[in-house]
């Protein structure tokens, strides 16, 4: 085993430890905390070396085959999630939400070819970096509204817990989710934007409908909708956190289901 695998599967151990750490210690009443901080920026250390070893092998930054967008997306939807329980340690036992997400993106990702991929020549651009960095935030502040509004439906559905119940109520909890989704709309509007822009670059048109570009918008056009009703309809917390989770699913499928069922100019095929 290389020095990047094995980097990889530790980084995996120490996700695991520090997401089994939360759940069992929301579950029987403790917030999570030191512990499961200190595992999770481990993992985070570990992974970021397992990434940069395979950066520096293959001349290429994570962002051509499954095994690498998985990879990558584990790393960075662990790292805002980290960044938020430390600016917000109360809501720390959203863990029991998050971490489970990331575990099963952790088994698709044992579960895929780690081959090394081409490179499309339509990638060679500065705008990929900032392309994907804009989304990759988006996704990690929808991630951590996703673990807020997964504990308000947890209450709704009579699931609680010592630990649970030490959150906030659920209003506030609702208003610091839409937050975090309002911050998401402003970078997947500037994902699509930039997107845009390399597409004009790449392939001569800012927009194709392509089946990606058709997702990221109805994604865009769900989250803008989510955040009207909270804003206008002050619908309640559990159907705001109804609302978020629907988010979610369009997000996950547009990042990690339509490039890889399609062929489009995304897979650099043109």
């Amino acid at each position: 085993m290389n020095l990047e695998s094995l980097g990889l599967w530790m980084a995996l151990v120490a996700y695991v430890l520090a997401g089994s750490a939360a759940i069992i210690g929301v579950f029987l009443g403790r917030r999570p905390g030191p512990v499961m901080l200190g595992l999770l920026s481990a993992a985070l250390v570990l992974h970021a070396l397992a990434i940069g070893l395979r950066w520096e092998r293959v001349r290429h930054g994570p962002f051509v085959t499954m095994f690498e967008i998985l990879s990558s997306n584990i790393w960075s939807l662990a790292l805002c999630f980290a960044l938020a329980c430390w600016r917000w340690p109360a809501i720390r036992a959203a863990a029991a939400v998050v971490m489970p997400i990331l575990f099963v993106m952790m088994g698709w990702l044992l579960l895929t070819n780690p081959a090394d991929g081409h490179f499309p020549p339509t990638y060679r651009t500065v705008w990929l970096y900032v392309h994907v960095g804009l989304g990759k935030v988006f996704l990690g502040a929808v991630l951590v509204a996703v673990g807020i509004a997964g504990v308000i439906l947890l209450r709704s559905l009579g699931i609680t817990g010592r630990g649970l119940d030490s959150m906030p109520a659920d209003d506030r909890l609702d208003d610091l989710a839409f937050r975090l989704m309002a911050i998401g709309l402003v970078f997947e509007t500037l994902m699509l934007i930039t997107g845009a822009i390399w597409a004009q670059d790449a392939w001569g048109r800012y927009w194709a409908w392509d089946p990606l570009e058709t997702w990221a918008l109805l994604t865009w056009l769900s989250l803008a909708f989510a955040l009207h009703m909270r804003l206008a309809a002050r619908v309640p917390p559990r159907v705001g956190a109804g609302l978020i989770v629907t988010v979610f699913a369009f997000a996950f499928l547009t990042f990690f289901g339509i490039p890889f069922v399609s062929t489009s100019p995304h897979k650099g095929a043109v």
